[in-house]
């Protein structure tokens, strides 16, 4: 959500009806994950997708790519953690152990350390709880840069770019990126009592989501145009109260996700590792966690571009997991039982078409950024 605004920034007004069509499709592939899962009532994960579809070398795909998705996500965080931190206590200086420590770095640490704890815990129910404060973080967020619009820049309009072609790829990359929760979906749908309700429940929570995220992207373009950065809260003026509320309640929902994003990467890897004694499986996790979390803080630090990471994560990874890999489970599940018409056979073959496009050329771009940047 927080990119938003220099998405629209990047793409220019136009853009916008990109967003809508984003959202529209990812709606889409939404439901044709549920189709692929009521054609076997084994299947309970995305990963079960895979094996249905193209046996066991989809389910290691769909499984790698997912992996690579959380871990970026949790560097992503610490990224977000770093700048926001700064952002607040600017300049702020420590020297540890002879060797001095500069803001984004030092609060990039701190979050770790922060965090570290939570990503021990056997039970992660308390901070699925705690995340839910996500929401009120994004009611926030918008409040605060209407705030803003009134108390200091008047709304002036100082973006006025229709269309940027060259911001394209990065623009659609990050639109993919806000609707891009595909991996959870199996794992939502078969917990539901009622599984018929699912379609409606996506529908009105892409519609809720999709019209939160335009308002957010509208204000912050109206407001800093050109000058939006990647993480909106990054231009609000330091020392305002709307701005501590706005950054203090965005830190939150890292800081309560963090160990719900890892989870399944140091699961997959105490699993490999066969731990069986529970002891020793605990000690396991703890170690396995610890290293999962040092890992990101040394990434988090090296590559401290986060408009630039969110782009890569949307065009190469969340187009797979949103687009590529429902349409073409679907077509391998019910293609070959001839369940799939001629009308919606065009419709995904062409959403293929954009998918792979987008992912080949935001992903160019986005590491051309990222190299660039050093």
């Amino acid at each position: 959500m927080l990119s938003v605004p220099y998405a629209l920034s990047q793409g220019g007004w136009l853009s916008l009806a990109l967003f809508v069509l984003v959202g529209a499709v990812c709606y889409y592939t939404g439901k044709l994950i549920v189709r692929c899962m009521q054609a076997d009532d084994s299947v309970r994960t995305y990963p079960d997708i895979g094996q249905l579809a193209f046996g066991a070398h989809g389910r290691r795909a769909i499984g790698l790519v997912m992996y690579v998705e959380l871990y970026l996500v949790a560097i992503s965080f610490l990224i977000l953690e770093g700048d926001n931190l700064d952002k607040l206590f600017h300049g702020t200086v420590v020297d540890l152990l002879g060797y001095r420590m500069h803001e984004k770095q030092l609060f990039v640490l701190v979050a770790a350390a922060v965090i570290l704890p939570t990503t021990w815990l056997k039970n992660l129910n308390m901070l699925a709880y705690v995340s839910a404060v996500g929401l009120i973080a994004s009611a926030a967020l918008t409040a605060s840069l209407v705030w803003a619009g009134v108390a200091e820049k008047r709304f002036r309009v100082k973006g006025s770019g229709l269309l940027n072609l060259s911001g394209l790829p990065t623009s659609l990359s990050l639109y993919f990126f806000c609707f891009a929760g595909h991996g959870v979906f199996p794992t939502v749908y078969s917990s539901m009592r009622k599984k018929k309700d699912f379609p409606k429940v996506l529908l009105i929570s892409s519609v809720l989501c999709s019209l939160n995220y335009a308002l957010t992207a509208v204000l912050g373009y109206l407001i800093y145009g050109d000058d939006v950065q990647a993480q909106v809260t990054l231009n609000l003026p330091s020392g305002r109260l709307y701005t501590r509320i706005a950054i203090l309640t965005t830190l939150i929902t890292p800081l309560a996700k963090y160990a719900l994003v890892i989870q399944p990467i140091t699961a997959a890897i105490d699993e490999n590792l066969s731990v069986a004694a529970a002891e020793t499986g605990q000690l396991t996790k703890v170690l396995t966690s610890t290293a999962v979390v040092v890992s990101t803080v040394v990434l988090a630090c090296t590559v401290p571009f986060f408009g630039y990471l969110m782009s890569f994560i949307g065009s190469s990874l969340n187009v797979t997991v949103a687009v590529l890999f429902p349409c073409l489970s679907y077509l391998k599940i019910y293609k070959p039982k001839g369940g799939v018409r001629r009308v919606e056979l065009v419709a995904i073959v062409g959403i293929l078409m954009v998918g792979v496009c987008v992912a080949v050329v935001g992903t160019y771009t986005s590491l051309n950024q990222i190299i660039g940047s050093f």
